[in-house]
């Protein structure tokens, strides 16, 4: 009863607190985590210790699924060079550079030093994709932040496991067998996620029930987690690569009316989730604090350095982007390389891996340093959310390299007219054929062009007949393929393309669906 009621507060708690959010316009994470941190530090609040399969296996998988389902896959093939890049080399550079820095200014002993430095090499989806939602990036900028922070996960596991397997059994690095596993949970996780989003994708090509086609949305990152985790290869990589393939495909699996709802319900719990698992971290870090024996008492200055050597590697890795490649061409200029920077946060994922490393050594003694390796990697966690998120919005605005309203408002205008002129050719076209009524394509006819003339339109005005609406519905389905069609010839941008896909959703649920 008292984990019921604790999760019922961190809800109220978060409600309130993405309100607030909204209306300051701040970074709902990271005022999260700031009162997450206030709550947490008032006398009498109870200790909060969270298991980790808890955060490994409820949380993360629905998330990441809808960080992937966002992810375009087209952008996602003109950056897939820096992605790799940043997805494997930063990673490892990372790693050794906290390795050391750690070795050199913490009491941890080398093997655990090595932990916390494969803990902290990888940016956070979950972080990275609530931090950008509300940032007006080139698509290209912003798919290259999201995509590195989905597929850095196999390089930083294989470190993280290889770290752990030295620090309890004091072992030597095995670097081939270390390669060898990596391969195994890279590999495997693409194999199981994109065998599943085949499998997913032919069961809802046959459904037709709303409530069951949200049930299936709900429940295939858990179905891809636990699969390619049972087959002991990434389940991080097996639910990303299951996001993206079916995130593609989407609109052919599902009627507007189904579309609709699994939008609505994955947006409910991707709050909840979200707002649960930020306040999570705030409140997580005065409790391990607690726990710290004598001896650790340097341990903020040490965060602070370790999160000012990641931003600091970062910054020099980035300078090999031009040669892979960059996100603005062959050569990025120095503001999306300081926002991709400034946008590589920890998160979600840092957290849970610290919290599972096992609590004694091989010879039954307690590991040493696993209490500091808890709070460094919070703290970090902390620093990163409340300085990168709060700060991230104005970096954006001030580089230059946001998109306008205007431009994207002039987009999605043209992409409209496109759309209603495709519509009238066709109505052309059934003209000359004088197959439809006169009266209903003159309806349609005066409609589509006011549309055209204002810009607007509602569909609620139009008349309801069944000829009508059957007509309506063909034209739908025609600019859903002109739609397409804009989109593959990288006319209109991905957030553009799902707004009009949206709309275009509302209007045929609103005719009854075909």
């Amino acid at each position: 009863m008292r984990a019921v009621g604790s999760i019922l507060f961190l809800v109220v708690l978060a409600t309130a607190v993405a309100t607030f959010a909204r209306r300051w316009r701040i970074p709902a994470p990271s005022l999260l985590v700031i009162a997450g941190l206030g709550v947490a530090l008032i006398p009498g609040t109870p200790a909060l210790h969270i298991a980790p399969d808890t955060i490994a296996l409820v949380v993360l998988p629905p998330l990441l699924y809808a960080s992937a389902e966002e992810l375009s896959l087209r952008d996602l093939r003109l950056v897939w060079r820096p992605v790799t890049v940043l997805a494997f080399g930063l990673v490892l550079a990372s790693a050794a550079a906290v390795g050391a820095l750690a070795v050199a200014l913490t009491p941890l002993p080398p093997s655990m030093a090595f932990v916390l430095g494969a803990v902290l090499a990888s940016t956070d989806p979950v972080a990275v994709t609530a931090l950008g939602r509300r940032l007006s990036l080139p698509g290209r900028v912003q798919v290259l932040v999201q995509a590195e922070s989905l597929f850095n996960d196999a390089t930083s596991l294989v470190l993280f496991k290889v770290a752990v397997g030295v620090a309890v059994a004091s072992t030597t690095v095995h670097w081939p067998l270390a390669g060898g596993e990596f391969v195994l949970l890279a590999g495997g996780g693409t194999v199981v996620g994109a065998l599943l989003a085949w499998l997913v994708a032919l069961i809802r090509r046959r459904t037709t029930d709303p409530v069951l086609d949200t049930v299936i949305a709900l429940v295939t990152p858990y179905a891809a987690y636990v699969l390619a985790e049972s087959a002991r290869t990434s389940g991080v990589t097996a639910v990303v690569v299951a996001g993206v393939l079916l995130g593609r495909s989407g609109h052919r699996l599902s009627d507007a009316r189904i579309r609709l709802q699994v939008q609505a319900v994955y947006a409910v719990v991707v709050f909840l989730l979200e707002s649960v698992v930020f306040s999570i971290i705030g409140l997580e870090l005065p409790t391990l604090v607690r726990d710290l024996p004598d001896g650790t008492g340097w341990w903020p200055l040490q965060a602070l350095a370790i999160a000012v050597a990641l931003l600091g590697i970062r910054v020099l890795w980035m300078l090999l982007l031009p040669a892979a490649g960059g996100p603005a061409g062959h050569r990025p200029s120095w503001r999306v390389a300081a926002v991709v920077t400034w946008a590589g946060t920890r998160g979600v994922m840092p957290l849970a891996a610290a919290l599972s490393i096992p609590l004694t050594a091989t010879a039954g003694r307690a590991l040493p340093g696993r209490e500091l390796v808890l709070v460094l990697t919070t703290a970090v966690v902390v620093l990163t959310l409340v300085v990168q998120g709060l700060t991230l919005a104005p970096l954006v605005n001030r580089s230059g390299i946001a998109l306008e309203p205007e431009h994207t408002a002039q987009e999605e205008a043209t992409a409209r007219d496109a759309l209603t002129r495709a519509a009238l050719t066709h109505l052309d076209h059934l003209t000359g054929l004088e197959t439809l009524p006169e009266i209903v394509l003159h309806r349609m006819q005066h409609h589509l062009t006011a549309r055209l003339d204002d810009g607007a339109g509602d569909p609620r005005t139009a008349s309801t007949d069944a000829t009508y609406r059957d007509l309506r519905l063909e034209i739908i389905a025609l600019q859903n393929t002109e739609l397409r069609r804009l989109y593959d010839d990288h006319r209109i941008s991905d957030t553009t393309r799902r707004r009009l896909q949206n709309d275009l959703d509302r209007e045929e649920s609103a005719l009854g669906g075909r």
